[in-house]
């Protein structure tokens, strides 16, 4: 039987028609990975003080997402192998052999330059700058360390708590303490996040060789983890107010669903079906941020 490399150089020399083609480097863009960067760049401008130029911000979100889709493909070139031990990568277009490895490094370096290009010129140097920093520290630190330590989900929540910071720097062309709050927000959301889909894709992790913490230190410890940043991520999303950069309807907000969402981290703690709580908190924690952050940019004290 060929190994999976094997089996994807020899699909690779098949031909690969245009609809496959064209639907497969859609495919490497990671389609709802970017659709969750768009929504947190837009919340980050949004929030801000100043009304947004909606121009520029398209501008600004066409160059995020086009950097975005060369960070998510180079991280499928870097693990093509692996994704073709995992049920849930397997179908990704280089282990089935819909792309070769060269048409997707072609790809991803033609979207890296075309976005940085695209928000240096037309939008502003700090938001290039902070994509630039997106892309190296997913590409280079996060995605070779997930086999490293499971300390890759802190290097890697980095890069995806950067979106908002772009989308605000786009409208103001600098930072401020408003900002960062939106980053450490997002920054700690993550946490819990992800370390739920560990759960549930535990045994495709370890076949894949990612030392993610449930492989490496059990579930157990796992679902004390998750409950300890769930209720970190209620205090940190209640910094705004404060430091007096949000009324207290965001409060209310931000309180009733942090507390909900609480509440589910810790039922872990004496869940019989791991994979069905853990299942319900990755699904939970999406609306979750969309709420938090949409109120934030409602009810922020400008």
């Amino acid at each position: 039987m060929a190994i999976p490399s094997q089996l994807a150089h020899e699909r690779s020399t098949q031909p690969v028609t245009q609809p496959r083609a064209l639907g497969a480097f859609v495919e490497l863009a990671k389609p709802g990975v970017t659709g969750l960067v768009t929504v947190t760049l837009l919340t980050g401008a949004l929030t801000a003080p100043e009304h947004a130029d909606w121009g520029k911000l398209l501008l600004a979100t066409l160059g995020t997402v086009s950097v975005v889709a060369s960070a998510n493909s180079l991280n499928m070139y870097l693990e093509r192998d692996t994704d073709a031990l995992m049920s849930r990568t397997r179908v990704r277009p280089l282990p089935t052999g819909r792309l070769s490895p060269e048409m997707v490094l072609v790809y991803a370096g033609v979207s890296a330059v075309f976005g940085l290009s695209l928000l240096g010129a037309f939008v502003s140097l700090l938001p290039a700058l902070l994509t630039l920093l997106a892309l190296v520290s997913y590409v280079a630190i996060y995605t070779p360390l997930k086999r490293v330590t499971p300390l890759a989900l802190w290097a890697g929540a980095v890069p995806g708590a950067l979106p908002p910071l772009i989308g605000w720097a786009s409208v103001m062309g600098s930072l401020s303490a408003l900002a960062w709050m939106q980053f450490w927000i997002l920054f700690v959301w993550q946490l819990p996040h992800f370390l739920a889909i560990a759960i549930f894709r535990r045994e495709e992790y370890a076949r894949a060789g990612m030392k993610v913490l449930p492989v490496v230190h059990g579930v157990r410890r796992t679902k004390i983890e998750i409950a300890i940043y769930a209720l970190a991520l209620v205090l940190v999303s209640l910094l705004p107010i404060g430091l007096g950069l949000a009324s207290w309807a965001y409060a209310i907000v931000a309180l009733g669903s942090g507390l909900s969402f609480l509440a589910l981290a810790t039922a872990g703690l004496a869940a019989k079906n791991e994979r069905r709580w853990a299942r319900r908190v990755f699904f939970a924690s999406m609306p979750y941020l969309v709420v938090v952050l949409g109120s934030l940019a409602v009810f922020a004290e400008r």
